[in-house]
């Protein structure tokens, strides 16, 4: 087997803006469930190029405010939102200096079967469907920005009745693939690859109809001083890492 010269190893790792750890460390990571896909993937690489460890929590960005603010042994926080990672910013929950924006979510009315959906989301004012997904927007900001989409289009009053809620844009995407709702605003994350939906039929929610879905990452404070922590917010800028944000149709 050819042998790789150290000199090399550590360029290739310091093109990638991350320095070789005197020692591995372990980082609790709480991740918006929108960003389930692309985050195991950049946590495999990051642990492959560091040797760190990269432990993966999913859930909604709501509940893991409340957890933060209840202990919850987290040292970074990927948000599905921006007014989250401030608000604990605020609350003098975080590395001051350490939040930034990794991904601009898109919003997608996603049905698992075919030509349910058109490509104008026509289908909500046809209303002929019977349970539509969304998730709660008290607890995820694609929820909030699902019920700003219906507000604009003047449905929302008559779609209310027609609801069926998850508590994360995860559980909302069950709902949906599983037809216990017919249709669901999902996040594009979930449904995109190689540039196309991997199947069913969806609308992109144009983004003039609600607010921009900034998702904001930050140290927490108990990652202060954690090396790990450091160089996994380090690396989500890195060219590699934001090639796969890229890949599952989010912004930059």
């Amino acid at each position: 087997m050819k042998k790789i010269p150290l000199a090399t190893a550590l360029l290739s790792l310091g093109l990638l803006g991350i320095s070789l750890p005197t020692f591995a460390e372990e980082v609790q990571v709480a991740v918006a469930a929108n960003f389930t896909a692309p985050m195991k993937t950049i946590a495999a690489d990051f642990e492959k190029a560091t040797g760190h460890k990269v432990v993966l929590s999913f859930g909604s960005t709501g509940k893991f405010y409340t957890q933060i603010r209840n202990g919850a042994p987290f040292d970074v926080f990927l948000a599905a939102d921006d007014a989250t990672p401030e608000k604990l910013d605020k609350e003098s929950g975080t590395v001051a200096g350490s939040r930034f924006t990794y991904a601009i979510g898109k919003l997608v009315l996603w049905s698992a079967k075919p030509d349910v959906v058109d490509a104008k989301g026509d289908v909500l004012k046809k209303n002929t469907f019977m349970h539509i997904a969304l998730a709660s927007p008290k607890l995820a900001p694609y929820g909030q920005a699902a019920v700003e989409t219906m507000n604009k289009l003047g449905v929302y009053d008559t779609l209310q009745p027609k609801f069926v809620q998850g508590e994360s844009i995860a559980q909302t995407f069950t709902f949906v693939s599983t037809g216990n709702a017919e249709l669901g605003f999902v996040a594009l994350s979930q449904v995109f690859e190689d540039g196309k939906l991997k199947s069913g039929s969806g609308w992109i929610v144009p983004a003039n109809l609600h607010q921009p879905i900034r998702q904001d990452a930050v140290i927490l404070t108990r990652g202060k001083g954690n090396k790990a922590a450091a160089e996994l917010t380090a690396y989500l800028k890195s060219e590699p890492a934001r090639a796969v944000i890229r890949s599952f149709g989010y912004d930059l």
